[in-house]
């Protein structure tokens, strides 16, 4: 989607370090916006993008046209059950769009290995579900989420934080953090997670979820096990931020 920023700047570097031939796409996906989102608003900082990418160490950067990418009346690739919660709740048909473009996009370019950054846990799961049910022939890399020095995930939403915002903004990868040490030392995850949100709207956020979920199903589990997240998604200010961490590892 562009606007790229250190944290997609370091999936580059790894894909640099790992293959023959690095290519960045840069594409502001019109059908994985909500009818509340502004397409047209959507920052599209292309030469700086271009830029830090080369320096990243990308080869070829693909930044086509949406006309390029869509006909009339295009095909939508639907991903079934992961999509259901959380973030394809809260943003009807953002996930269609997500797997529609990815798969057209693997179509063009055929990939062997792609890299996508774990902040965005439940689209991670989504593209790996459509790569296995569609048989792609592509390995799926999750890489670490980038932060700052306070904890915030990387984030091209972070510009829009005001200076007060951003100072309180930490407390979401906090409250995450402190979360996932009270279940590994066996507290009730029920608790913990009540807690976590209680934490958090003293502080200012509006908090859409914050839960302990599989992260193969993006659905929620009672007892924490090797594939346990926690996640969340709250606005501070007018800024929805998300992030997750898992509860091992």
């Amino acid at each position: 989607m562009g606007a790229l920023h250190e944290g997609h700047l370091s999936l580059i570097r790894r894909s640099k370090a790992e293959n023959d031939r690095t290519i960045v796409s840069v594409f502001v996906n019109p059908t994985q916006f909500a009818p509340t989102e502004d397409f047209n608003a959507y920052p599209r900082p292309i030469e700086r993008d271009c830029e830090l990418a080369t320096n990243a160490g990308a080869d070829i950067i693909f930044n086509p046209e949406v006309d390029a990418i869509y006909g009339e009346n295009p095909a939508i690739i639907h991903v079934p059950y992961v999509t259901e919660l959380f973030e394809g709740a809260a943003r009807p048909g953002h996930f269609d769009g997500v797997a529609t473009v990815v798969a057209k996009l693997f179509n063009i370019v055929s990939p062997k290995n792609v890299y996508f950054g774990e902040k965005d846990l439940q689209q991670c799961t989504v593209i790996r579900k459509m790569v296995e049910d569609f048989n792609f022939p592509i390995n799926i890399i999750i890489c670490p989420t980038i932060r700052e020095d306070d904890g915030l995930a990387k984030s091209s939403r972070n510009v829009y934080l005001s200076a007060e915002e951003r100072d309180n903004a930490s407390a979401l990868y906090q409250t995450l953090f402190e979360s996932k040490t009270r279940i590994n030392l066996g507290e009730l995850p029920e608790k913990v997670l009540a807690d976590g949100i209680d934490s958090l709207t003293k502080k200012s956020f509006r908090v859409d979820y914050f839960e302990l979920v599989n992260r193969d199903s993006m659905h929620p589990i009672l007892e924490p096990n090797d594939k346990a997240s926690l996640i969340v998604a709250a606005k501070i200010g007018s800024t929805r931020l998300i992030d997750n961490l898992r509860i091992v590892g």
